[in-house]
C-alpha cells in the first residue's frame, strides 16, 4: 500500500540527527531507552514475530527528499517567545495556545477560524499550527517562515532544542498550578477536533497533514522530555482520530459496495448506468482516501509509537498503551491482531504502576466484548500466566484491575482459566485492601456460586430466586469457607462478597430457617460458621463499614447509603428479634455459637421492641439470657451476655423497669449462691472440685456482670477480701476462685469512686474508700510473690491500674476534692512490681517455650500478655507513680527486645525526655552501668570488653545516642554531664594496692565513646584535659595506654567532624573583635582548679578559618550577634579552641594537632544539614528512629541560660593556645588582605 508520506510532500527527517548537543543543566539527559525490561526489549522469539518484522523499521528510511512548498508571506510576522513561565501574563500573545490553555470557546469555532485563516494563506495557517505545537512543548523558541523554507525539519528541531532554556522541569502538560491543570484535555480535544473538522478537506490535501506528521515524528525522537512527551500525546491522538475516520470511511465503503451491488443485479431495463458509474467514482475515491489515511497512520505508528512505547519516561509509555487499546477497541478489523497485542503483552511486565494499569484497562475493553474475545486465543495462551500473577501486584489498583480482567476472561471465555489459575485468586479475598478482596469476592462469586444457583431470564424479567436456590448459595458458602481453610474467620469473606452478593447475603430468612431446622445435616462446625457468617452479615449491613484491619477508601455514606443501610436495620430487627429466643434455646449448650448470638442485640434497633409492641418477646429473650448466663462460665459468654443486658437497661427505653427487673433477680441469684458457696468453702477444710468449680463459676458470672453494671447494692466486697484474705494467709484457695475474686474487688472499688467522684463526698467516705483501696494493693503486692503465673500476672495489672487512677493525675480537672484519695506505693511495692517485670516480661525465648509442642499462636498471645504487663509498668513511670530511676530496668533491655517491645520503650524514652531531659539522660547512664556491673560481677575484669554480652552494650549505647536526635546545642548539656558522670564511674574503683591492673570500671569508657559523635569540637577536647585530671589520681601509671582510654580518647580525637563545626542555632559575630584582653582572661582561666565539668553560659564562637576549608562545613542558619558582647567573651570562645595537652597519656594521643572549627567572619550562611555525608551511616537513623524524641519546642538553649563552664576544671597550655590562635590569625584571608 502506498502512504502519501512514502509518495512527496513530506520534509526529510533523519532520526539520527534529531540528538543534538544538550548542555546538562538546561535539558532532559534522559536518553530513549532501548528497553525498560527483557520484556520489551527485543521482538525476538515472539509468537508474533513472523507477522511484523518488517514493520519494525526505522520511519527515516521511509521519507522522500524534502520538498519545499511554495512560500507566501506569512498573515502574521513571525513571535519571538521569551521563554516558559507558569504565569500567563509572561508568555507571549498566541491566539491559538493561549485559546486553548483557557478553553475560553469550544474547539470547534476554535479549529473552524484557524481552518478559515489557512485558506486565506496557508504558510502563515501551518505555522501557527506548527507554532502552536512548539509552544505547547514549553519551549521559547518559534519557526519562522524563512527556517521554513530554508531548513530541513531535522535543523528546525535542533535549532529550537538550542533555544529551550529548560529552567524548571514543568512544561504545559505536568506544570503545576490551575492554569495548567486542564491543558492536556482541551489539548487533546483540539488535536480530535482538527482532525474531525478537516477529515472532508485538508485531511487528504498532502501538505498540512503530512508535514505535521514529519515534525510531530522528530518531536518525539528528541532528547528534550518536554518535546518527546507533548509530541507523543499529540501524535497517538492525532492517530486516534485518524482511526476514527479510517473507521467511518470502512463504513462508506461498505454501503457503497452494498448499493453498487443492489444496482448492478437490477434487471437491464431498471439498471441505471450514470448511478453505477458515479458509484464506482465514490468507490475509486473513498479506496484513495483509505489508502492516504492508512498512509498516515502506518507513518505515526512506525514512526512513534514503535520507539515511544519503550521510552524511559513511563508517562510516554502510558500514553502508547492507552492509545493502542483504544484503537483496538474502535477499529478492531485493522489493530486486533497479534502484530499489535504483542506490545501490550510486553508492556504487562513494565516496572512502573501507570503503565501496567494502561495495559490492563486496554485488555478489559477488549475482553468485555464477547464478539472479539475469539481473536485474543493466542496472546491469551501466551499472556495468561503474567496476567494471574499481577493478582499479586504490589500495587492494590493494578492487583484490583487484573482481578477484574481475569473475570471478564472467566465470564467470556469459558475453560481458559484452569483449578490452578483461579486457585492462586481464592485467597485474595481475605486481603487487607477491601477494594482488591471486593473484586476478588467478584471473582470468587462468578466461578463457583453463579453457575450453580443463579436464576435465568425469562421472557424479560427475572423471577425471584427460591429458597432453594438461597440455601444452595449458603452451602457452597459453607463449603468454600470450611474446606479452603484460608481464614478464621467469616467476616471477612462476607465483606469481600458484599458488594456482589450482598441482597443474598442479607437474606436473613434462609439463614435462620437453614439454623432453626431440624433436619438440616449441618456439622458443629458448619453451624458454627453460619451463625458467624449471620452475625457479620447483619453487623454489615447494620453498620456499613469493613471488619477491622480492612482499609477502606471511602469517607463516608452517601444519603442514599444511610437510607438503605436505616432500612436493613429495621428490616433485620423486626425479623430477628420473634427468632433470636429460639436459636438462643436451640444453642444454649454451646458456648462457641451462643457468644455471637448475644451480640446480635447491639445492631437492633431496640426501640422496634416498643413501636411494634413485642415485649412478648423480650420476655423470652431475658429468660434465656438468663439461663444462658447460669449455664455457661466462659468469659465470652458472660461478656457478651452482661453487654446484651447492658444495652436493654437504658433509662429511656420503656421497657426500663421490666429488663432492670429481670437483672435484679439474676444478680441476686448469683449473689445468694456466692454468699452460701463462701461460707461452706471459709468453714470446711477440703472442698471437691465440682465446688471448688461452682464457686469459681459464680465468681466469674458476678465479675463480668459487675464490669458492665453497677452491683454496689449487693456488697459484694467484703465477702470477697474475705476470700482474698484467706488465700493470703493460707494458701487454701484455689487458683481459679482467686482470680475473679481479685476482679471483683478491683470492681467494687472502682464503682464506689464513681459515685463519689459525681457527688460531694464526705470525707468519712472518702477514707473508707482510701482504706479498701490500700488493702487491695497489699493483697495484690502478697500474690505478687505467689506460686501460680496467671495469680502474679493479674495482681500485676490490677495493681498498675489502680494505681495509676488513684494517682495525683485524679485531681487534676477541678476535683481538688479527692485528694485525700491519692495514693503512692512504698518502696518495697515498687521493688517487688520491678522485679515482676525482670522475671515475666524479659525472659529469654528459651524460657518462654516449656516444651516443644507449644503452638505458635499460643506464643502470640504470650507476648501480647507481656506487651500488656510492660506497657502497665511504663505507665506507672510516665505518670509519676514510681520513681523515673526505675526506667533504667527498662531502657537497660531496649536493643535486646527490640522486636517485641522497641516500640513501647521507645515511646516511654519520649515521655520521659518531655517530663525531664536532664533526668531521662541519667537514666540511661544508670541503664549502662547497671549492665555493666551485672557482667563485671559475672565475669570478672579482664577481656571484659571482647565478650559478646559487651558487644551488645555497645550496640545499646550505639542506640542510645542516636536518640538525642540532631539537635546537638539543645542537648549540649545533656551529653557533657553523661561524659563526665560516666568518666567518673569509669574511675570510682581503683585497682588493688601493689595490682600493676586497670580499674575494674575502666571499660565502660568504651560505652561513652559511642556517644562523642553528640559532642561539639570544643568539648571534646576539654573532655580529654578532665579525663587526665582524673587519670592522675590513679596510683599505677602504665607503661603504655590502657586500651579503653586509648578507644575513648580516639573518639574524642580534636580531628574536626562537621557535625561539630559549631553550635546549631549560635549567632556567629560577624565584626572583626582585638584581643586586648584576652592575656588577662587566660590567666584568670588558668587559675582556675575546681573539680567541676561545666558549660559556659555563652557557647563558644568558632574561631577564624580558611576558606579553603569552608566547603567542608555544613552550613547553618545565623543570627546576628548582639552588639554588645563583650571582647572577652570571643577571646574565651577562641580559648575553648585550644587542647590541654596530657602528661600522662602517649605522645600519639597527646599531641594531637589543633584543627579550628568555625566558619569565616563576615559571612551569613543558611541552614542546611547537621549532618555530613561522612558521617556513620547509623547515626543517619537518627531522623527516623529518635530524631524527634530529643526536641523540645519548649526548652531551647539559649546565650543567657545558665549552664556549666567547661574552663572551671581545665588548666590550659597557654604558649600552645596562644601560638595556635597566632597560626590561625596569620592566615585568615581578612588578616592577609590587611597585612
Amino acid at each position: 500500500m502506498s502512504s502519501p508520506l512514502q509518495r512527496g510532500g513530506l520534509r526529510s527527517l533523519s532520526a539520527s540527527s534529531l540528538y543534538v548537543s544538550v548542555p546538562s543543566d538546561d535539558r532532559d539527559s534522559d536518553q530513549t531507552s532501548e528497553g525498560d525490561s527483557d520484556s520489551l526489549s527485543a521482538d525476538e522469539g515472539s509468537d508474533f514475530e513472523d507477522s511484523s518484522r518488517r514493520n519494525m523499521k526505522k520511519r527515516a528510511a521511509k521519507r522522500p527528499p524534502k520538498t519545499t512548498p511554495v512560500a507566501k508571506h506569512p498573515k502574521k510576522g513571525p513571535r519571538m517567545v521569551r521563554g516558559h513561565s507558569q504565569k500567563e501574563s509572561e508568555l507571549p500573545a498566541s491566539d491559538l495556545f493561549d485559546a486553548v490553555k483557557g478553553a475560553k470557546s469550544d474547539m470547534q469555532s476554535l479549529v473552524d477560524e484557524w481552518l478559515e485563516s489557512y485558506k486565506q494563506n496557508q504558510d502563515s495557517g501551518f505555522l501557527e499550527l506548527i507554532n502552536f505545537f512548539i509552544r505547547s512543548c514549553g519551549c521559547k523558541g518559534t519557526v519562522t517562515l524563512e527556517m521554513f523554507k530554508k531548513l530541513s525539519n531535522s535543523e528546525i528541531i535542533w535549532h529550537l532544542t538550542e533555544q529551550f532554556n529548560e529552567d524548571s522541569g514543568d512544561y504545559p502538560l505536568t506544570a503545576p498550578g490551575p492554569s495548567w491543570k486542564k491543558f492536556q484535555g482541551s489539548f487533546c480535544e483540539f488535536v480530535r477536533t482538527l482532525v474531525y473538522q478537516c477529515q472532508y478537506s485538508l485531511l487528504y490535501d498532502g501538505f498540512p497533514m503530512d508535514n505535521l506528521i514529519s515534525l510531530l515524528t522528530g518531536l518525539s525522537d528528541s532528547q528534550v522530555r518536554a518535546f518527546r512527551h507533548t509530541s507523543t500525546l499529540a501524535a497517538m491522538k492525532l492517530m486516534t482520530s485518524l482511526v476514527r475516520v479510517a473507521l467511518q470511511l470502512s463504513l462508506h465503503r461498505d454501503n457503497n459496495q452494498r448499493q453498487y451491488e443492489a444496482e448492478r443485479n437490477k434487471v437491464p431495463g431498471q439498471r441505471a448506468p450514470e448511478r453505477l458509474e458515479s458509484l464506482l467514482e465514490k468507490r475509486k475515491e473513498l479506496q484513495e482516501h483509505q489508502e492516504e489515511i492508512e498512509g498516515m497512520m502506518n507513518a505515526l505508528f512506525r514512526g512513534v509509537f514503535v520507539h515511544r512505547y519503550r521510552d524511559v519516561l513511563p508517562e510516554i509509555r502510558a500514553i502508547c498503551m492507552e492509545e493502542l487499546g483504544s484503537w483496538m477497541q474502535s477499529y478492531s478489523s485493522s489493530f486486533l491482531t497479534d502484530s499489535y497485542l504483542k506490545y501490550i503483552g510486553w508492556t504487562l511486565h513494565d516496572k512502573h504502576r501507570e503503565v501496567r494499569l494502561k495495559c490492563l484497562k486496554a485488555l478489559k475493553g477488549l475482553y468485555s466484548n464477547r464478539d472479539l474475545t475469539a481473536r485474543l486465543e493466542l496472546f491469551t495462551s501466551r499472556f495468561k500466566d503474567r496476567m494471574v500473577s499481577m493478582v499479586m501486584d504490589r500495587e492494590y489498583d493494578v492487583a484490583v484491575e487484573a482481578v477484574r480482567l481475569l473475570i471478564l476472561i472467566l465470564k467470556n471465555m469459558e475453560g481458559v482459566l484452569t483449578d490452578a489459575d483461579c486457585e492462586s485468586i481464592y485467597p485474595v479475598v481475605y486481603a487487607s485492601n477491601r477494594a482488591l478482596a471486593s473484586a476478588a469476592g467478584e471473582f470468587l462469586y462468578w466461578k463457583l456460586f453463579y453457575p450453580e444457583y443463579e436464576t435465568r431470564s425469562v421472557g424479560g424479567r427475572e423471577r425471584r430466586r427460591s429458597p432453594q436456590t438461597q440455601r444452595t448459595f449458603f452451602h457452597l458458602l459453607l463449603s468454600f469457607f470450611v474446606e479452603s481453610e484460608l481464614h478464621d474467620h467469616a467476616a471477612y469473606l462476607v465483606d469481600s462478597l458484599w458488594d456482589c452478593a450482598g441482597s443474598q447475603l442479607k437474606d436473613w430468612e434462609s439463614l435462620t430457617s437453614l439454623l432453626l431446622e431440624k433436619d438440616q445435616n449441618l456439622g458443629d462446625v458448619q453451624e458454627s460458621t453460619l451463625i458467624e457468617i449471620l452475625v457479620s452479615s447483619v453487623r454489615q449491613a447494620s453498620e456499613g463499614h469493613p471488619p477491622v484491619g480492612r482499609v477502606t477508601g471511602k469517607k463516608g455514606l452517601t444519603l442514599k447509603e444511610r437510607k438503605i443501610q436505616a432500612d436493613d436495620k429495621v428490616k433485620l430487627t423486626e425479623h430477628l428479634i420473634p427468632l433470636l429466643p429460639q436459636l438462643l434455646a436451640k444453642f444454649s449448650a454451646d458456648a462457641e455459637k451462643v457468644a455471637p448470638l448475644l451480640q446480635l442485640l447491639n445492631y437492633f434497633d431496640l426501640n422496634i421492641y416498643c413501636t411494634r409492641r413485642l415485649e412478648k418477646h423480650l420476655e423470652l429473650f431475658l429468660q434465656q439470657l438468663q439461663e444462658v448466663v447460669v449455664k455457661h462460665a466462659d468469659p465470652a459468654v458472660l461478656e457478651a451476655g452482661a453487654h446484651a443486658l447492658y444495652l436493654l437497661c437504658n433509662p429511656e427505653f420503656t421497657f426500663f423497669g421490666r429488663v432492670d427487673f429481670a437483672r435484679s433477680q439474676l444478680v441476686d441469684l448469683l449473689a445468694d449462691r456466692f454468699q452460701q458457696e463462701l461460707e461452706e468453702l471459709l468453714q470446711s477444710s477440703f472442698l471437691d472440685e465440682d465446688e471448688v468449680y461452682s464457686l469459681a463459676a459464680t465468681l466469674k458470672r458476678l465479675s463480668a456482670f459487675y464490669n458492665a453494671h453497677d452491683l454496689t447494692r449487693w456488697e459484694l466486697y467484703e465477702p470477697c477480701y474475705r476470700l482474698l484474705r484467706k488465700a493470703v494467709d493460707t494458701g487454701a484457695v484455689p487458683r481459679q476462685v482467686i482470680l475473679p475474686a481479685l476482679t471483683l474487688v478491683y470492681f467494687s472499688i472502682l464503682w464506689t469512686l464513681a459515685h463519689l467522684s459525681g457527688s460531694g463526698a464526705s470525707q468519712k467516705q472518702l477514707l473508707s474508700l482510701k482504706g479498701r483501696m490500700v488493702t487491695f494493693c497489699e493483697l495484690c503486692q502478697s500474690c505478687l510473690s505467689d506460686v501460680d503465673p496467671e495469680i502474679q500476672e493479674q495482681a500485676f495489672v490490677l495493681l498498675s491500674d489502680i494505681l495509676i487512677i488513684f494517682s495525683p493525675q485524679m485531681i487534676v480537672g477541678g476535683r481538688d476534692f479527692l485528694r485525700p484519695l491519692v495514693f503512692l506505693p512504698e518502696a518495697t511495692l515498687q521493688s517487688e512490681l520491678a522485679s515482676f517485670l525482670m522475671d515475666h516480661v524479659f525472659i529469654q525465648p528459651g524460657e518462654m517455650v516449656k516444651g516443644h509442642s507449644q503452638e505458635d499462636h499460643l506464643q502470640i498471645e504470650q507476648l501480647h500478655q507481656r506487651r500488656r504487663l510492660l506497657a502497665g509498668f511504663c505507665k506507672l513511670l510516665l505518670f509519676g507513680v514510681l520513681e523515673m530511676d526505675a526506667a533504667s530496668d527498662v531502657f537497660k533491655h531496649y536493643n535486646k527486645f527490640y522486636n517485641d517491645y522497641g516500640d513501647i520503650i521507645k515511646e516511654t524514652l519520649t515521655r520521659a525526655r518531655q517530663i525531664d531531659r536532664s533526668h531521662c539522660s541519667r537514666i540511661l547512664l544508670l541503664s549502662l552501668k547497671q549492665l555493666y556491673t551485672e557482667l563485671l560481677q559475672e565475669h570478672g575484669p579482664q577481656g571484659l570488653n571482647e565478650l559478646p554480652a559487651f558487644i551488645e552494650m555497645r550496640d545499646l549505647a550505639r542506640r542510645f545516642a542516636l536518640s538525642f536526635g540532631p539537635h546537638q546545642l539543645q542537648n549540649r548539656d545533656l551529653v557533657v554531664m553523661l561524659h563526665k558522670e560516666g568518666i567518673k564511674f569509669s574511675l570510682s574503683e581503683l585497682p588493688p594496692a601493689g595490682s600493676s591492673g586497670q580499674p575494674p570500671n575502666l571499660a565502660f569508657l568504651e560505652l561513652l565513646s559511642e556517644f562523642s559523635p553528640r559532642l561539639f569540637h570544643q568539648d571534646k577536647q576539654l573532655l580529654l584535659s578532665y579525663l587526665e585530671k582524673c587519670l592522675q589520681r590513679v596510683p599505677q601509671a602504665p607503661s603504655h595506654p590502657w586500651s579503653s582510654v586509648t578507644t575513648y580518647c580516639h573518639s574524642l580525637s580534636p580531628v574536626e567532624n562537621p557535625t561539630e563545626a559549631s553550635p546549631q542555632g549560635y549567632p556567629h559575630s560577624k565584626k572583626r573583635r582585638i584581643e586586648g584582653s584576652s592575656r588577662q582572661h587566660r590567666e584568670d582561666s588558668a587559675s582556675s582548679q575546681e573539680e567541676s565539668l561545666q558549660l559556659n553560659s555563652v557557647p563558644p564562637t568558632p574561631t577564624l578559618t580558611s576558606t579553603a576549608v569552608k566547603t567542608r562545613q555544613p552550613m547553618e542558619g545565623l543570627q546576628e550577634m548582639e552588639e554588645g558582647s563583650s571582647e572577652s567573651e570571643f577571646t574565651q570562645s577562641q580559648l575553648l579552641s585550644g587542647t590541654q595537652r596530657s602528661r600522662f597519656l602517649s605522645p600519639q594521643h597527646s599531641q594531637t594537632p589543633f584543627n579550628p572549627s568555625g566558619a569565616s567572619l563576615g559571612n551569613q550562611l543558611t541552614r542546611l544539614s547537621l549532618l555530613e555525608e561522612d558521617e556513620d551511616k547509623e547515626e543517619l537513623e537518627t531522623q527516623n528512629e529518635s530524631g524527634e524524641e530529643w526536641q523540645d519546642p519548649d526548652k531551647h538553649s539559649s546565650p543567657s541560660e545558665p549552664g556549666l563552664d567547661l574552663l572551671d576544671s581545665t588548666e590550659l597550655n597557654i604558649e600552645i593556645v596562644e601560638k595556635s590562635l597566632q597560626l590561625i590569625v596569620s592566615y585568615h584571608p581578612l588578616n592577609s588582605k590587611q597585612h
